[in-house]
């Protein structure tokens, strides 16, 4: 009977595609994949007009026997044994919505019977071997010291940020701004390409000056930005505002570039860069405080502690602005043995918008206002994407094509997480009660 339903064409060729995808089907837990696979030996399998993800080599196989799930997928692609060729978007929505990566939080196992199965398809592929090695952009901080030590958390801050400042330039654009951007109600720009006309640094300005605003600064007060980057939020304070900024990073090269950006705008009375931990500042009290994208660094653990010790910064009365990406997924936890804390941010934990709060709360700052950007923050990455994508030649030039696949996989997963409610970002406005009485209403920095 027929249903009217129009039934998508399914590619099918000789050769090891079909076995591939049965193979895939088994670690997602899924019968079929929502992919079109191409293998390496040129052979086709799955749906015509669904995305393709193509397998390279047998390696990729084989580092999925080793390690089912996320992280054997990434180390392949990583390491270009596999690739999305098209558009990453699509591919990576499809995959993401499959089986076992539908569920946040760890990876569920293979059973047995999924194990065997992925055993005797591999087998039939040539593909049984040794686990090929990591490839060299995987994080080797991880078992290195107690976990959010200083030295430790210094070496997680390089391992992420002193990839070159070429390359971010490249990424970021002019505003070098490595965070949520704020857009316009009709996220316009979003799409558009390289330049400054494309909206993208229009909307990191709105952020900062949406930053400043919420922080109510005037001429003379003293900031303190905790990892301040490559000083774009400083700058812009200083320069704007009037305010005399420290701002303090663990990374050298953001340091030292942040230094010259303050040089180049005639700022080095107004703006200090410092490579310090801020939990070994101790030159305040603060007239204001920003934290933006840095908090996500600290680890539960140790969140707690962070909002004592910048309460301890601020003068009766100052404010602080706390930055973060949240995790939305409820009781669930992020998998540590994933991509991002891999490849990304080793030792990043993204607690929820809750848990935050409670801590500010508990170090006895009153909060003003809470907002969220999740939204937002899709946008930015995309356009990031975007001017990646654009400029991938000059990337893999600056950074090797490791870390520019590397940055290509995490921008475009992380957008997906925005968009579909697994991640959120949120700026959270507190003040150390004592000093000036807050605005009675928002308007003050809408």
């Amino acid at each position: 009977m027929d249903s009217g339903a129009a039934v998508p064409a399914v590619t099918r060729t000789r050769g090891h595609a079909v076995r591939l995808e049965k193979a895939l089907g088994v670690v997602l837990g899924t019968g079929r994949i929502p992919l079109r696979l191409r293998a390496w030996d040129g052979s086709e399998a799955g749906p015509a007009d669904a995305p393709l993800l193509e397998f390279r080599s047998r390696k990729a196989l084989r580092r999925m026997l080793w390690s089912p799930g996320q992280l054997g997928l990434s180390r392949a692609y990583v390491a270009g044994d596999i690739d999305s060729p098209g558009d990453i978007f699509a591919a990576f929505t499809a995959l993401s919505s499959a089986g076992k990566f539908a569920e946040p939080g760890p990876f569920r196992p293979l059973s047995a019977g999924e194990l065997w199965l992925l055993l005797r398809t591999a087998a039939r592929l040539g593909a049984i071997g040794p686990n090929p090695s990591p490839p060299p952009e995987e994080a080797r901080v991880a078992r290195k010291g107690r976990m959010h030590s200083r030295r430790r958390d210094s070496a997680a801050i390089s391992h992420h940020y002193d990839v070159g400042n070429d390359f971010y330039a490249l990424v970021l654009g002019p505003s070098m701004v490595y965070s949520c951007a704020v857009w316009p109600a009709d996220g316009a720009g979003r799409q558009a390409g390289c330049g400054p006309e494309d909206g993208l640094d229009a909307a990191q300005e709105a952020k900062l000056d949406l930053v400043c605003r919420k922080l109510g600064l005037q001429p003379g007060m003293r900031v303190l930005d905790v990892g301040c980057g490559w000083g774009s939020f400083a700058i812009h304070a200083a320069a704007r505002y009037g305010a005399t900024v420290v701002g303090v990073t663990l990374s050298t090269e953001q340091a030292a570039l942040a230094r010259k950006r303050a040089a180049d705008a005639g700022l080095t009375d107004r703006v200090e860069i410092r490579v310090q931990d801020y939990r070994d500042v101790q030159d305040g009290p603060f007239d204001a405080i920003s934290s933006i994208g840095m908090s996500e660094h600290v680890g539960r653990a140790q969140t707690p502690a962070y909002a004592a010790a910048l309460f301890g910064l601020l003068r009766p009365g100052g404010r602080l602005l706390n930055h973060a990406i949240s995790w939305n997924a409820g009781p669930t936890s992020p998998d540590p043995d994933s991509f991002i804390p891999r490849y990304v941010f080793p030792d990043g934990e993204m607690i929820s918008l809750g848990e935050m709060v409670s801590a500010l709360e508990t170090a006895r700052f009153e909060v003003l206002d809470v907002e969220a950007l999740r939204g937002h923050y899709a946008l930015t990455l995309r356009a990031w994407v975007s001017r990646l994508e654009q400029n991938w030649d000059e990337a893999v030039r600056l950074a090797g094509e490791g870390r520019a696949r590397v940055w290509r996989l995490y921008m475009a997963a992380s957008a997906l997480g925005f968009e579909n409610g697994l991640t959120g970002v949120n700026q959270v406005l507190v003040q150390r009660p004592g000093g000036d009485q807050p605005p009675l209403r928002r308007n003050a920095w809408l």
